[in-house]
């Protein structure tokens, strides 16, 4: 080499090959030569490039360990998974970043695995506490209300369950009762075999339409179901919804009719009665055995109101608050009545169908029936019959509520119930 070349320089002179054995593991590479190790001591000297670990590193490592460390886990207590990872993203990356500007930038070298470790232990045991924490609390809620509501409304209520509970509160929902007419002669008339397999053919078919539309089933009682709308979840729409159902558990017992019919087994028709209002909602019961259910006059009417559907031959028959809740559906005002236990009259309505599904043919009969109905309460004997004797003979869909009305008249003409009246029906038994 000529000397020009050398002049001014420091030179070193060593060994690459493995068998001259001066090959040094180093954290740039397991098999680094020596000498390679002594030129970058050298030129780092002579750049003043020289990484080095500061007197501080170990108070740097647990300050950072500790300030870091308690952000995080504060963040990770309050945000979901979607936050609780960008987070963990943020804060890692800021920890990484900094170690390396620290690194290249002032040549200090600092301790980074003891941070790193600690942010993703941190991570890994939120998101696990939090995987736990979600399924044991959907089991939680499956064990509470997987008897009473439609899975997919246990998944919804899992997904918040702090504000689910069991707990007796008020709230206004839609209950419903629902009752096979003259079930007993129809047991009577089966085997016990038979009578079982015909329970489970109607019941299972009319609780799914009951839990197709967000509806809590509540119990069963024999033939009869009692189910209701806006609890535990609360539901804005829980008349609608309870309107709904009656309608469609109505065609539901029309198609299973036909098949029972192939069977050998008779035809049931069913009773339905809906009523809206304010009652108490929660668990219930004794010591021996809870249930959530609900309890409160608004209830004790919607059973009335089932019970008496056969008086007026109405297959669906709902209260005044419930009609009030759907404005679009189109009503039959049955009657204004005192049912027992109360003595208070309501009014009651038998719906028909929703504004766009009624024709105009039936809201000219609906008229009528409300003018007659008018006429009756208002003691013109003679005008309200004559108005009910034409309905009767041009509807032949009602004629259980025709006859019920001219009966009346007839008793009411020979015992009038004076001035005072106010047009009410009082029932003397459920």
């Amino acid at each position: 080499v000529p000397l020009e070349r050398l002049e001014g320089r420091i030179v070193l002179v060593g060994t690459s090959a493995p068998g001259l054995l001066d090959l040094r593991p180093t954290p740039m590479g397991a098999s680094y030569p020596g000498v390679e190790i002594h030129a970058n001591l050298i030129a780092g000297i002579l750049d003043q490039t020289v990484v080095q670990k500061p007197p501080f590193a170990i108070g740097a490592d647990v300050l950072a360990v500790g300030l870091l460390g308690a952000i995080l886990g504060i963040a990770l207590a309050f945000l979901g998974p979607l936050g609780s990872t960008l987070a963990f993203v943020v804060v890692f990356g800021a920890a990484a970043a900094s170690n390396l500007l620290a690194f290249t930038q002032v040549q200090l070298l600092l301790p980074i695995a003891t941070l790193l470790v600690t942010l993703a232990l941190l991570y890994i045991v939120n998101m696990a506490y939090g995987f736990f924490f979600e399924a044991r609390g959907k089991r939680q809620m499956t064990g509470l209300f997987g008897q009473y509501v439609p899975p997919e409304l246990v998944a919804e209520m899992a997904e918040d369950p702090a504000n689910y509970s069991m707990e007796g509160e008020s709230r206004e929902l839609t209950v419903l009762f629902s009752d096979v007419r003259g079930f007993t002669t129809i047991s009577e008339g089966l085997d016990p075999k038979s009578l079982s397999q015909l329970m489970n053919a109607f019941l299972s078919p009319l609780s799914e339409v009951i839990y197709g539309n967000r509806g809590t089933i509540d119990k069963y009682m024999g033939d009869a179901i009692m189910a209701f709308w806006g609890a535990p979840i609360a539901d804005e729409q829980h008349a609608r919804r309870g309107i709904e159902v009656a309608f469609a558990m109505q065609r539901k017992i029309e198609s299973l009719n036909a098949e029972f019919s192939s069977r050998g087994w008779p035809n049931i028709q069913l009773g339905i009665g809906l009523n809206s209002g304010r009652v108490s909602v929660g668990n219930m019961g004794s010591k021996i055995r809870l249930a959530y259910t609900v309890m409160g006059d608004a209830v004790n009417l919607a059973s009335r109101l089932e019970g008496i559907t056969k008086e007026y031959g109405a297959k669906i028959v709902i209260g005044d608050q419930t009609r009030e809740l759907v404005p679009d559906l189109v009503c039959r005002e049955l009657d204004r009545v005192r049912v027992k236990g109360k003595d208070v009259a309501v009014t009651i309505f038998e719906p028909i169908g929703f504004e766009s599904d009624i024709t105009e043919s039936k809201r000219e009969l609906l008229r009528q029936f409300h003018e007659a109905l008018e006429l009756y309460r208002s003691q013109q004997w003679r005008e309200a019959e004559q108005a009910f004797t034409t309905l009767q003979a041009a509807d032949t869909s009602s004629p259980v509520l025709y006859a019920l009305y001219l009966e009346r008249i007839a008793h009411l003409r020979s015992e009038s119930p004076g001035p005072n009246w106010d047009g009410a029906f009082t029932f003397k038994t459920k």
